[in-house]
């Protein structure tokens, strides 16, 4: 990240003045491949709210092989968007991440089961059964919620299967697994693109079933917070993000249309995005930004709630910050 002042006469004025003519470069890494799941960013881009707040955004998506927190701790970015199941029990391993603003307000995460497959009720039908679950830090959730259970994660008529999903619906589709996690916004309707009826399938949400943890933060590093330049950028930074979902929430149609336009592998459609960027704006839906700590708590209780075998074993300290959303929209 740098700072340019434009022109010499700048760094003659007042700091509040140079603050408000000075350039920044910042990159933001995705959690996944561009989609509407991101809009607010390439919205903000696209329509200037980056650039009115003096920033140069580069967007780097995300993917199967890329973890946002590594990417992070290399240097490759100075802001990236993760979940903060995946955020937290990297910190406790030592990876020093803070959020600093929180965009999604609700859980897009839920199971989607074969109805043929009989199970009609968490508490009661999961044991015995095969379950397709995400991983590179997307299986913290699942795992406090089978601990909330009572259930092992081994296998056997007492416990539950898992099956290591790749990002796909192939396991349901194919019936070899009677479960697998799905997004509102976007497995879900794979699913029903691919031909099953919504009659012939049950959701279970996380948020329904009181294990919802939450997703699509803004996270940095501690040391970040401790440079008055990188805390300068990432508050206007998050002020034009925020800008850019409200927007995104208002048109989706435009949203989707400029989420296609960044999509270098050509594989998205207009149809799929709009309906995804329709069901992301729920998501963040009342969020300005700023992370309401009662959703940290329970998010932190849930990814303790494991028994001998927790996801995060302490309460963490410093995990959050907001010093960044509080200037940005004091």
């Amino acid at each position: 990240m740098k700072r340019t002042l434009l022109g010499a006469v700048a760094a003659t004025l007042v700091a509040g003045t140079a603050w408000a003519d000075a350039e920044y470069d910042l990159t933001l890494q995705l959690k996944w491949v561009t989609q509407a799941q991101f809009a607010g960013y390439y919205v903000a881009k696209d329509k200037g709210f980056y650039e009115e707040e003096g920033l140069n955004v580069t967007i780097k998506p995300g993917g199967p092989d890329i973890a946002p927190t590594q990417v992070l701790a290399g240097g490759g970015a100075d802001v990236v968007v993760e979940w903060m199941p995946a955020a937290l029990a990297a910190r406790e391993k030592g990876l020093p991440l803070v959020n600093i603003a929180q965009p999604f307000k609700s859980s897009g995460m839920m199971l989607t089961c074969l109805k043929e497959s009989g199970i009609s009720d968490p508490q009661t039908d999961f044991a015995g059964k095969t379950l397709g679950v995400w991983f590179a830090g997307n299986e913290y959730p699942f795992l406090s919620w089978m601990s909330t259970l009572g259930l092992s994660t081994e296998g056997g008529p007492d416990g539950v299967t898992v099956l290591k999903q790749g990002f796909n619906v192939d396991p349901l589709l194919q019936k070899q697994a009677a479960c697998i996690s799905t997004m509102t916004y976007n497995e879900y309707w794979q699913i029903i693109d691919a031909g099953i009826p919504a009659e012939e399938l049950v959701t279970f949400k996380y948020s329904d079933q009181d294990v919802a943890t939450l997703e699509d933060g803004l996270y940095t590093l501690d040391s970040t917070l401790e440079d008055p330049d990188k805390v300068t950028a990432l508050v206007r930074f998050v002020r034009a993000s925020m800008k850019g979902w409200k927007y995104a929430e208002e048109n989706p149609e435009e949203a989707a249309e400029i989420v296609l336009e960044n999509d270098e592998t050509g594989a998205q459609t207009i149809e799929h995005q709009t309906r995804m960027m329709s069901e992301v704006a729920k998501l963040t839906e009342g969020s300005d930004g700023t992370l309401d700590e009662a959703d940290y708590q329970r998010t932190v209780d849930i990814l303790m709630a494991g028994g001998s075998d927790p996801v995060i074993s302490a309460a963490p300290e410093g995990a959050f910050s907001h010093v960044i959303t509080d200037r940005a929209f004091d």
